[in-house]
């Protein structure tokens, strides 16, 4: 199975960017399509970015769609989140996940296997 180590997390200021990495291991990463999740405090892990085992889908949700950008590079066995034009909102931890079915997957129970999370702060 497929282990992730999410890093790249810190603190912000509003407007201002962030990219964060998730490097797999121990299983075949071109075979999975990755996410990245992200819960605020007190508040639901929800969906923040999507892509497919080839990359060439790549899926978000309206709240972070112009701003941020996922992408992969299965020769290095990463999965990275550009985050521009950050928002107080957009405070969390980021979680990345993998799952072998199905592209275009968005909720949790959809996915696999999990890192362990980066925090990602954005100050007003």
């Amino acid at each position: 199975q497929v282990q992730l180590v999410e890093s790249g997390g810190g603190l912000a200021q509003a407007g201002g960017s962030l990219r964060l990495s998730c490097t797999a291991s121990g299983g075949a990463f071109s075979d999975y399509h990755l996410g990245w999740f992200r819960q605020a405090p007190g508040k639901e892990r929800e969906f923040a970015a999507g892509i497919s085992r080839s990359g060439s889908i790549k899926f978000y949700p309206d709240s972070v769609k112009g701003r941020f950008t996922i992408s992969r590079d299965n020769a290095e066995n990463t999965v990275y989140l550009q985050m521009n034009s950050l928002k107080p909102e957009d405070t969390g931890v980021y979680y990345c996940a993998a799952n072998r079915d199905v592209a275009g997957r968005t909720r949790v129970d959809e996915y696999d296997y999990w890192g362990q999370g980066t925090q990602v702060t954005v100050s007003s």
